[in-house]
């Protein structure tokens, strides 16, 4: 049996900023926190939201498992017991942002560099909460360059295998993420079957893996729009 109350289908929040929808969704999020529970917590703009929001409940849970560095470190600096994920067999929820997602609740989503600590964090969880505004929400998958984790030594060769199955990959140098490895941001591909594209990326040698959520994508979508925060379920 759940531990959490799905909030209503629509919370009506009026003409708002980007940032407003945010914390609009941020807030929302906090009803599918389990009392006494241990949660996961995702990596980025709107996840900062919803930790500020968390912080607020924090004697309602038991801790919190973080997809990235800076998300342990937030955490922390707000008191909340951060809990490594190997010692942690199941979490009731993961609640993260996305940097695209359709009305079926696949995703893109690393812009911020932690996608493979995303991506395992929401392995190890029961439900996946994503929340977003409006603009994030698409048609096909693609618009944002889709991130993939490489390990360093294989970026020009899979840079190459990327090309060949018509995207335009970009190193984001400068950038390392939590793992030790680089990301190639890939350009102009338009994902009409984002599981089948997913798994086909995590076979090329050097892939640590890639931004699609579609294999597991999101169970539950937090939406902000101008008539309110929706909510979309699979």
């Amino acid at each position: 049996m759940s531990l959490f109350t799905p909030i209503a289908q629509a919370i009506t929040i009026g003409v708002m900023t980007q940032d407003e929808l945010k914390k609009a969704v941020a807030l929302a999020a906090l009803t599918y926190v389990p009392m006494g529970g241990i949660i996961g917590v995702g990596t980025g703009s709107t996840a900062n939201y919803f930790i500020a929001e968390l912080g607020k409940i924090k004697h309602k849970f038991d801790g919190a498992v973080a997809s990235s560095e800076s998300t342990a470190q937030r955490l922390k600096a707000l008191g909340i017991d951060v809990i490594e994920l190997n010692n942690v067999v199941e979490l009731e929820v993961y609640i993260d942002g996305a940097d695209e997602i359709t009305r079926l609740l696949a995703m893109i989503k690393g812009g911020g560099g932690a996608l493979t600590r995303e991506k395992i964090v929401a392995a190890v969880s029961r439900t996946f909460v994503c929340i977003a505004d409006q603009s994030k929400l698409v048609d096909v998958l693609g618009r944002f360059p889709l991130p993939v984790e490489v390990i360093p030594i294989a970026r020009s060769y899979v840079a190459r295998e990327l090309v060949k199955l018509g995207g335009q990959p970009e190193w984001r140098q400068g950038f390392v993420t939590d793992n030790g490895n680089c990301i190639l941001d890939v350009y102009n591909l338009q994902i009409l079957q984002p599981a089948e594209l997913e798994t086909t990326l995590n076979q090329i040698a050097g892939i640590v893996t890639n931004g699609l959520f579609a294999r597991r994508g999101a169970d539950v979508l937090l939406l902000g729009s101008e008539q309110g925060v929706k909510t979309l379920t699979r």
